[in-house]
């Protein structure tokens, strides 16, 4: 009977850390290929894999498309590639970002459900947000065992939080404890086959590059009255046991407490954008004011000064609002 033969890692902000811990832990013969997603920047090169295969047994290297996985081995997304599981093979997705990311947790723990739902063990680890607590929702309701990093132990605790609040994982561990859990259940037989959600392959589909389509969305969704933050376009929601998601049109895609972030930092451009044409009304109406009151024309330059005034009022008012948002993306991401 086969094992568990897929571990999928995500991770997020204190992640180098916490998987180079991982690496040194592994034996050498661990039954199950490991993949990686964390977010990674685009803009710098990454040593993560040679830091990783120098860490412990395990070769560690960044996916290829099209490669074949292996056992014993630890595969790691690219910056700005999805990394997807298909028949035993990785790809590399080039859909939209999800979750103001590429690469993502959701769509790498998606397509191991689809792919490989009962020999996979799915874990979230440290990092900021909540990518990774959909689509761990996903594998273990299609027989992935799903494991977490106690937030109280995690260096940011706020992608353990969610994932635990929205997934109700079968494990929660601290890191110290992850390998020989891990170990145990890689060498347990795979659990039973269980049904597969009816939109779990086209969102796998969109993630590695397919095209979206509002017919589609509209038969697995329903249409939301929010604009997407990152095309404007139509959103629709979708109902995952206690997660709320958003997707759009294009196919980007957020959970409803990356959803609020993003619209919050679309109203602070706008208040920016606002702030500065308000900032650059003000100077060029004192401007005007000085020039007629040089100039003698004592009328005009009240005129000036009673507009300047009045652009000053609205900046304040911009300017407070901006200080309201603050405030209140602040107690969010306390909370």
């Amino acid at each position: 009977m086969t094992n568990r033969d897929v571990l999928a890692i995500g991770t997020s902000a204190g992640g180098f850390e916490a998987l180079r811990f991982l690496a040194g832990e592994f034996s050498r013969d661990f039954p199950a290929s490991v993949v990686v997603t964390i977010h990674l920047s685009s803009q710098f090169r990454s040593e993560l894999d040679a830091i990783l295969t120098q860490a412990g047994p395990l070769p560690a290297s960044f996916a290829v498309d099209g490669e074949r996985l292996e056992r014993s081995r630890l595969y790691i997304a690219p910056a700005e590639r999805h990394l997807i599981l298909e028949s035993g093979h990785l790809r590399l997705g080039s859909g939209p970002r999800e979750n103001n990311a590429r690469p993502s947790l959701d769509p790498l723990f998606r397509s191991a459900a689809l792919c490989c739902g009962p020999r996979t063990v799915g874990a979230v680890l440290t990092g900021t947000l909540g990518d990774g607590a959909a689509g761990l929702s996903t594998l273990k309701q299609c027989g992935g065992i799903t494991v977490v990093q106690d937030p109280s132990d995690a260096a940011f605790p706020e992608m353990p939080t969610t994932a635990l609040a929205r997934s109700h994982p079968d494990h929660v561990v601290g890191l110290t404890g992850m390998p020989a859990l891990f170990e145990t259940l890689a060498r347990q037989p795979a659990g039973q086959a269980m049904p597969i959600p009816g939109n779990l392959q086209y969102e796998v589909d969109i993630a590695s590059g397919g095209r979206s389509s509002m017919h589609e969305m509209d038969r697995i969704g329903r249409r939301s009255v929010l604009a997407c933050p990152d095309c404007h376009g139509v959103m629709w929601e979708f109902d995952d046991g206690e997660l709320v998601r958003y997707r759009c049109h294009e196919g980007h895609a957020y959970s409803a407490e990356v959803m609020s972030l993003a619209l919050d930092d679309n109203l602070r451009r706008a208040f920016g954008i606002a702030l500065q044409a308000l900032d650059e009304r003000v100077a060029l109406a004192r401007k005007l004011e000085a020039q007629a009151s040089t100039g003698g024309q004592t009328r005009v330059a009240k005129s000036w000064a009673a507009k300047a005034a009045e652009f000053e009022a609205e900046a304040k008012v911009i300017r407070d609002s901006i200080r309201r948002t603050d405030e209140i993306a602040a107690r969010f991401t306390e909370a």
